[in-house]
């Protein structure tokens, strides 16, 4: 089988893209998915990322971990689709889709690409950290020396620790800059490793600092290993609304492959 395939990034999270609207490809081959993502004798990428057809709106987007394994939503991820989407005609400067977490809306703005995200109606406060679901799970902590800090051994812990079922939570490291501005590491689930960035996390972050009083702003900057994220939201009868997720997403190659 030749498989047409598109690599996108968002802030160095990347990506393998496939137009799937014939729906040709095999959604089941977990081993498939896995060796597209693998770095070394695949494509490479974070995850891979199936366009379908939709009823209604634009577009599906149906979302793979680089393991293979079906997962939650990803908001760098779904940001690239939206400019896979406008690549391929589906869209002009505005999309309507449907993800494993429901219907988000998403448009360009200034060479960036802004993602409406879920509302967030609770953020859980424990003495170590705060859990906070933004379509997908994220721990939320703070710590010193972000730069130094050892993400992988620390994150991969709590991850698989107790404090989480058998699917696990993905793990942000944060560390305050100023009044507006986070700095992030994030260890994902499905990657089972660092990332360069995560927009589900970078989100979910914003969302818990502003929650905890670290922060009075409702914009957001978050400083990943693989760029700039801003989120933006409004905080109504203490639900976080109208939650954007802004940054970069960029084709950086395409090409067939024989499988």
């Amino acid at each position: 089988m030749q498989i047409q395939f598109y690599k996108y990034q968002g802030t160095g999270n990347d990506f393998v893209m496939i137009d799937n609207r014939t729906n040709f490809f095999p959604k089941n081959n977990t081993k498939l998915i896995e060796f597209l993502c693998d770095r070394r004798f695949g494509i490479g990428g974070d995850g891979l990322i199936l366009l379908e057809n939709h009823k209604k709106y634009d577009f599906t987007m149906v979302y793979y971990n680089s393991d293979g394994s079906t997962s939650t939503m990803c908001g760098n991820g779904g940001r690239c689709l939206v400019a896979f989407a406008k690549q391929l005609g589906i869209i002009e400067n505005e999309a309507y889709f449907e993800a494993s977490d429901g219907y988000h809306f998403a448009k360009f703005e200034d060479n960036l690409i802004a993602l409406q995200m879920i509302d967030v109606s609770e953020v859980k406060h424990y003495n170590t950290h705060d859990f906070v679901y933004t379509g997908s799970p994220h721990h939320v902590q703070l710590v010193d020396n972000l730069k130094d800090f050892d993400v992988k051994n620390n994150g991969s812990k709590l991850r698989y620790s107790n404090l989480y079922d058998a699917s696990g939570c993905n793990i942000n490291f944060v560390e305050q800059e100023n009044t507006d501005t986070f700095s992030v590491r994030t260890y994902e689930r499905g990657v089972e490793d660092e990332t360069l960035s995560c927009g589900t996390g970078a989100t979910g972050v914003a969302i818990a600092m502003h929650a905890t009083h670290k922060t009075d702003a409702n914009r957001i900057h978050i400083n990943v290993l693989g760029g700039k994220l801003i989120i933006s939201f409004v905080l109504e009868n203490e639900i976080y609304k109208n939650v954007f997720l802004t940054g970069p997403a960029e084709l950086v190659f395409a090409g067939s492959l024989e499988v």
